[in-house]
């Protein structure tokens, strides 16, 4: 009898239906958080895919999402364990300071233009700086987040996030272009993530999701995402 070729015999098995396969990863995680958009998070692992074609990375425990679409008075942080599918952390998140008030209108890559910055980025090393403990990024979407670690765009806890001030101003507080989280979870998140997570910001930006070096890879399947075993973490 004639082997199929292996790529045959994976295309017939991802065909084969839930009895055979894993339900597409994309598909685990939006049903983990019902809250969130699940084309968001297809996006969101499309990008990481891609990110792993490029050659830009082997594989990863942890995914977060950012909706920016939502008000920042809104839970739009999510935070994955991709290895076991699951929901970790739902949490608000702040804004840059240029990109909008309640809701985010505008990003930049630009280094002073304290704006957020859309795309995929992978984190780096902890340190200690302005803003207490926080995270480092590294922008994997040229030309739209890769100036991200020159810019100083890090994870860090901000006293301006939180349900109080959200309700007392009608948003939270701004960043420099940072995605700031409430204090209290701040470290939580911050090592949860640290050591080569993703996080994925969306926001329907008509030139970036035609241009992202990170969501044109064609026929990227969202189901086959490498997942990593926890990587070591370094501190700064």
């Amino acid at each position: 009898m004639r082997r199929r070729p292996w790529p045959t015999l994976l295309i017939l098995f991802a065909l084969a239906g839930p009895a055979a396969a894993e339900a597409p990863l994309a598909t685990q995680l939006a049903a983990a958080a019902p809250a969130a958009d699940p084309q968001v998070i297809t996006l969101a692992t499309r990008a990481a895919e891609c990110a792993r074609r490029k050659g830009l990375l082997e594989g990863f425990r942890h995914l977060a999402v950012i909706d920016y679409s939502r008000p920042s008075t809104e839970p739009r942080l999510w935070v994955f364990d991709v290895e076991r599918r699951r929901l970790v952390f739902q949490e608000l998140v702040a804004h840059g300071r240029n990109t909008g008030e309640k809701a985010a209108e505008r990003f930049s890559n630009v280094e002073g233009s304290k704006m957020s910055s859309l795309g995929l980025f992978q984190t780096t090393e902890t340190y200690y700086g302005s803003n207490g403990y926080s995270l480092r990024m590294r922008g994997l979407d040229a030309g739209f987040n890769d100036n991200a670690l020159a810019r100083a765009i890090v994870m860090h806890g901000a006293p301006y996030v939180s349900e109080a001030i959200a309700e007392r101003l009608g948003r939270l507080g701004r960043s420099w272009g940072c995605p700031a989280v409430r204090q209290e979870v701040a470290r939580t998140v911050i090592d949860t993530l640290k050591g080569g997570a993703l996080l994925f910001a969306y926001f329907p930006d008509r030139k970036w999701l035609k241009e992202s070096p990170m969501l044109q890879c064609g026929d990227a399947a969202p189901g086959r995402v490498a997942v990593a075993q926890p990587a070591g973490s370094t501190q700064g």
